[in-house]
């Protein structure tokens, strides 16, 4: 690759990963209502044709920033279940950020849950960010349990439950912690 390539593959990745910060600051200060191909050509400074060349409309741009969200998610699990995980308390701080992170970062969640996207759950096109964050929950149950996998899809089940229902207002937030006791000690059955 010649030294004009590599810059304009350097300048494209730049514009790829602008126009998906742009989104996201978007939909996290206005809503994702408000993010839409004219204002995020006007936010970055670039045409709507650069902006379709990077990504075939909303839904793309959705999806990107969604693939992004997994990534920081899995990073934000990993560090949580890392600090706890000799305590025996690994499946109770994992959740705790989950929730956390959910209430910090509303648009991004939406985005990477809510919102349709093109990403795979649970099947063998799964992207490798999504990926590692579902197997932080994993990590959190004993490795010689044969089902593991299936305690931690219905925690995350969970937890996404009540994510959502808190957010809509449909459970009251000041009962969340308990809520999380029960799922870690009963449904989970880790004490």
């Amino acid at each position: 690759m010649s030294a004009l390539s590599d810059r304009r593959e350097r300048e494209r990745v730049h514009r790829h990963q602008l126009i998906i910060a742009a989104a996201r600051e978007l939909a996290e200060t206005e809503g994702w209502e408000a993010v839409t191909t004219r204002r995020l050509a006007e936010r970055v400074e670039y045409s709507q044709p650069v902006l379709y060349s990077h990504f075939h409309g909303k839904d793309a741009i959705v999806s990107a920033v969604a693939m992004d969200g997994f990534g920081e998610l899995a990073t934000h699990l990993r560090l949580a279940r890392r600090a706890d995980a000799d305590s025996g308390q690994a499946l109770r701080a994992v959740c705790r950020a989950y929730l956390g992170f959910a209430a910090e970062r509303p648009a991004l969640y939406q985005a990477m849950f809510i919102l349709p996207t093109d990403l795979k759950f649970a099947s063998a096109q799964t992207p490798p960010p999504l990926r590692a964050a579902f197997d932080e929950f994993v990590h959190c149950f004993p490795p010689d349990n044969p089902r593991r996998e299936l305690f931690a899809e219905v925690v995350w089940s969970a937890l996404h439950g009540m994510v959502v229902l808190a957010d809509s207002g449909r459970i009251p937030a000041e009962g969340q912690q308990e809520r999380l006791d029960f799922l870690v000690t009963r449904v989970a059955g880790v004490r």
